[in-house]
């Protein structure tokens, strides 16, 4: 009798490897349970994730070097004003100007670049009237109690209508301006045919500003300032933080990353109008929610806000991937999301309470 052959049988695995998406989910839940405050940024990263994820599913050709580097490409404004918003909206403040700043700004620069006035003149003078617009709201608000909502109403009516005094019709930067040189790509991946990984100047511009808000919020007495404003401004004057010069600083920095994101995107497209930026602080508010940062102010991250920056933007390009659904759809979906986030906003501060 041969004796039998013994197999051995197949033992289960103890533990299955987790894929970077199931890791990155442990990771935030771990995250919510000990903070609940950070359930909206959480939530916003785990939206971009599905995004990507259903892209890639749905469409295909989601998950490479050009998407990504077009996706940064034509946000880099966005991020900026949204990182600008951030700031505001942690104090408990608003800031509508942010577009019309950006119109008022981009008109004027490139008027006088076209007239012959050096490159860098024109960045300085385009940030300066960004700084300008932020201060005057600040002011408003506070040294005159104008209600934030007010004050940056007055801003963007008087800014849209001094950019649509400047010129009503389109202005064409020169083709041989440098200003035009932040909007060059530069190769940093060289990809199989075209799927490159490129970036503009203006990418590393946002990112810069990303890094240095991100600095200031959480490592200096002045973002420590703008958490402790948004949370109780009586307390905060109490403690003796600066609270009064931080509320009017944080809209100077508002108007000064309008004027940033106007640079970034009149390099990029070399035109500027009267109605640029129309509707842009509704996008820089929806950014800033969905990425985490609450409408009453005390608690927010920036990069949440970069995070709810890059959902619009994707959200945008998956709409036109599709080619079946209306882009004034974008619109609505963007509304939906945007209550969806307010709603758990209010689950978040009941929590708290």
């Amino acid at each position: 009798m041969s004796a039998a052959t013994t197999m051995p049988a197949p033992t289960a695995p103890d533990s299955v490897a987790a894929t970077p998406v199931v890791t990155l989910l442990k990771r935030l839940q771990r995250l919510v349970t000990i903070n609940p405050s950070t359930l909206p940024t959480a939530a916003a990263i785990v939206i971009f994730v599905g995004m990507i994820i259903f892209g890639e599913i749905a469409y295909g050709r989601i998950v490479q070097y050009s998407t990504l580097s077009n996706l940064l490409i034509n946000n880099a404004h966005l991020i900026v004003i949204a990182v600008a918003m951030t700031f505001v909206i942690l104090t408990g403040g608003i800031d509508l100007s942010v577009g019309s700043v950006i119109a008022l700004s981009s008109v004027a620069g490139v008027m006088l670049a076209n007239s012959g006035l050096p490159a860098v003149l024109v960045v300085v003078i385009m940030l300066a009237i960004g700084a300008a617009m932020g201060l005057f709201s600040g002011v408003l608000v506070r040294y005159f109690n104008v209600q934030p909502f007010i004050a940056t109403l007055s801003m963007m009516f008087l800014g849209r209508g001094l950019a649509s005094l400047l010129s009503t019709e389109p202005e064409r930067l020169a083709d041989d301006s440098p200003i035009r040189a932040l909007g060059t790509q530069i190769k940093i991946i060289d990809g199989p045919k075209v799927n490159d990984l490129v970036v503009t100047p203006g990418v590393l511009i946002a990112v810069v500003v990303v890094l240095v808000a991100f600095f200031l919020l959480h490592r200096t007495r002045t973002g420590r300032t703008v958490y402790a404003i948004g949370g109780s401004e009586n307390s905060a004057v109490l403690m003796g933080l600066p609270a009064p010069r931080t509320k009017l600083l944080v809209y100077v920095v508002s108007g000064t990353l309008s004027g940033v994101a106007a640079v970034i995107y009149t390099a990029r497209l070399g035109i500027a109008q009267n109605i640029t930026g129309s509707g842009w602080e509704m996008d820089a508010i929806a950014a800033t929610v969905i990425g985490g940062t609450l409408l009453s102010g005390g608690f927010g991250y920036v990069l949440g806000s970069v995070i709810g920056a890059l959902v619009l933007g994707l959200m945008n390009v998956l709409i036109t991937r599709d080619g079946g659904i209306r882009p004034e759809m974008t619109t609505i979906i963007t509304g939906g999301i945007l209550l969806a986030f307010v709603l758990l906003q209010r689950v978040v501060i009941r929590k708290r309470e």
